[in-house]
């Protein structure tokens, strides 16, 4: 029996299902989908599904965040940071972030405790007796924000290295788990040392948990944050604006 009823308005993440989102119609399975939020319109909708499910799963499944601890979420301006700074201070932590100049007053509005000018400060200088990261920047940025961390806290990235347990979780032969294994081993050695745990985190669609998400964004808890909004057929400058890397918040593709 279905949940949903024809005409009803839904959002979804169709993320790893084997098709893309960029389209006129998409199929959606029934357990991946949620009722659009009744205050949302359908951009704003649009902009929340990847972003909320990864700030999520990240956040409140995996780091287990609690009231009182801290959490460092880097590029607090960025689509996911800006959920995630939101959910993290709905979830009662105190969150830590770094930006550019011109993007202090957004984080700050969101609800950021501690923010880093990145032009201006190395993180890891500045912040100290951290219990949770959100590995979300690619380079060196993961290995220095093990100095934050205290004992028994948790790295959770969405960038990789994937780990041993992504293998087995995703049902991979011996060898890929091994693969994997291999690629993990110096940041899983290294988190070690320190007391740290760390995990690669892959998004997967859950519409319960989207409903969840919804919850909040109809109790005003948490707003949408998009940068700019693209015409379906600019779908293309749409991906090479995003792919800049400095969008305040989300890019959308709107249907005509």
């Amino acid at each position: 029996m279905t949940r949903f009823k024809p005409g009803d308005a839904i959002f979804a993440s169709i993320f790893d299902l084997g098709t893309g989102a960029l389209a006129e119609f998409s199929l959606v399975p029934e357990n991946a989908a949620a009722l659009k939020p009744a205050n949302l319109d359908f951009v704003q909708a649009a902009s929340i599904p990847m972003v909320g499910l990864t700030a999520w799963q990240a956040l409140k499944e995996r780091a287990d965040l609690k009231t009182g601890q801290k959490v460092f979420i880097p590029a607090g301006s960025g689509g996911i940071g800006t959920f995630a700074i939101q959910l993290a201070k709905y979830l009662g932590a105190k969150v830590g972030t770094t930006t550019s100049t011109g993007n202090v007053d957004l984080v700050q509005s969101l609800g950021a405790d501690e923010v880093i000018d990145y032009k201006k400060q190395e993180f890891e200088d500045v912040l100290r007796d951290y219990d949770a990261v959100l590995g979300t920047v690619r380079g060196d940025a993961l290995e220095k924000s093990l100095r934050i961390l205290k004992p028994k806290s948790t790295v959770v990235s969405l960038i990789g290295p994937p780990d041993a347990a992504f293998g087995r979780a995703r049902g991979m032969n011996f060898f890929m788990v091994f693969v994997f294994g291999l690629l993990s081993r110096k940041i899983i050695r290294r988190a070690r040392k320190r007391g740290v745990e760390y995990s690669f985190l892959f998004v997967h669609p859950d519409g319960s948990q989207l409903a969840e998400i919804g919850e909040l964004l109809d109790a005003r808890s948490i707003r949408p944050v998009i940068d700019k909004v693209f015409p379906f057929d600019q779908a293309k400058e749409a991906l090479a604006y995003l792919s800049k890397g400095r969008a305040k918040g989300k890019v959308v593709v709107q249907m005509k």
